[in-house]
């Protein structure tokens, strides 16, 4: 496994941890006509949290399990502050922690600072 799936892989752990603690796991998956949606993020079925939860995350599970590529980019931590901002929700954790993803996937953390990370 490389480095940055390494990382990816503990990243998403953390995320899972943080969502629990703001109560925002869910343990009922969403019906599969609401998980197929094809509006971007399934805006029109799901809600962040959801989405986050049973898409984007079991997709990157997927991608890191089979050492795939990644996607060439990710900003899903503003759409993570704009969700809790209205919920009025403190998820500054969270938020932290999609933004790191973000820098991960988007190639703007170097694997020097990745692999530095996985040794603290």
């Amino acid at each position: 496994m490389h480095n940055i799936h390494t990382a990816l892989a503990a990243a998403l752990q953390d995320i899972q941890a943080e969502m629990v603690s703001l109560q925002l796991w869910e343990l009922e998956r969403p019906s599969e006509a609401a998980l197929a949606s094809t509006e971007p993020f399934c805006i029109d079925t799901l809600n962040f949290a959801q989405w986050l939860q049973f898409i984007f995350l079991e997709k990157m599970r997927a991608i890191i399990d089979q050492g795939g590529p990644l996607p060439s980019q990710s900003d899903i931590a503003p759409l993570a502050e704009e969700y809790l901002s209205q919920k009025k929700a403190k998820g500054t954790k969270l938020i932290e922690r999609l933004k790191y993803i973000d820098d991960l996937i988007s190639g703007r953390i170097q694997a020097k600072a990745i692999t530095a990370r996985l040794s603290s």
